[in-house]
């Protein structure tokens, strides 16, 4: 394994630092403390880990949403970065195996008479959508009759949905399960319309020993039982993420 890491180390972080993107746009992976303050979260933790694994020194890169990230996967601006796997994306981004899974959800007015995605899914019903996060990328390909209204990020997504009165917004289950709590004019459909993958990601066109590489890390950290037991400190289990079992 002690080849592996070298081999992984210099085609990863060739600069000899590594870059990891962070996206401040899910709030179940990546937090901050203030504008300028401290990055916590399961994405953070994650960097660290793999920083240290490979004995590199660590530069993280807060980003405001997923767009941006993928924006600059060919600009060389990161090594790494946490982003949810899609299709669109896979043509300038390569995936590692998922980590986690969560699930895409709408939120919904108390007295909205809809009760399931398909009655979303009508003329004029119009939702509010973070712009490039993996969730727009999905209901841009299979919503047939409803609009999509985007905000700059994944938080704006729910500020628009209450400005200008829209009938939805879609976001993450978690998050919005807990901003739904403390508000009694708001509920969360029940069922999905998504789950989504997270991986580990890396521009297009490296390696793809680097991407068998992630892989067999995040399988080492399956074994050790790390993921789960990071989820359990961030009491992330609470808010529907879900870890893959090791096969």
């Amino acid at each position: 394994m002690k080849s592996e890491l070298h081999l992984l180390r210099q085609r990863l972080a060739p600069s000899g630092r590594l870059r990891v993107a962070i996206n401040l746009g899910n709030a179940m992976l990546a937090r901050q403390a203030g504008t300028d303050g401290e990055l916590g979260g399961l994405s953070v933790l994650l960097a660290r880990h793999l920083a240290e694994r490979l004995e590199l020194p660590l530069d993280l890169l807060p980003y405001r949403a997923a767009g941006e990230v993928v924006a600059d996967a060919g600009r060389q601006r990161w090594d790494l970065a946490f982003l949810a796997r899609d299709p669109e994306r896979a043509r300038t981004i390569a995936y590692s195996v998922p980590y986690a899974r969560i699930e895409g959800c709408y939120l919904v007015a108390a007295d909205s008479p809809c009760h399931s995605n398909e009655q979303l899914d009508r003329p004029g019903m119009r939702i509010a959508v973070g712009r490039g996060a993996a969730y727009d990328l999905h209901l841009s390909r299979t919503l047939q009759q409803a609009q999509l209204i985007r905000a700059a990020t994944t938080p704006g997504a729910v500020v628009l949905f209450l400005e200008q009165g829209l009938d939805a917004a879609a976001g993450i289950r978690g998050p919005l399960r807990q901003w739904a709590a403390t508000r009694p004019g708001f509920r969360l459909l029940e069922e999905n319309f998504m789950l989504i993958e997270q991986a580990l990601a890396v521009p297009r066109g490296e390696d793809d020993a680097i991407v068998a590489g992630l892989d067999a890390l995040l399988a080492e950290l399956r074994q050790q039982d790390l993921l789960a037991q990071w989820c359990r400190e961030l009491s992330l289990a609470e808010l529907g993420l879900e870890v893959p079992t090791v096969q």
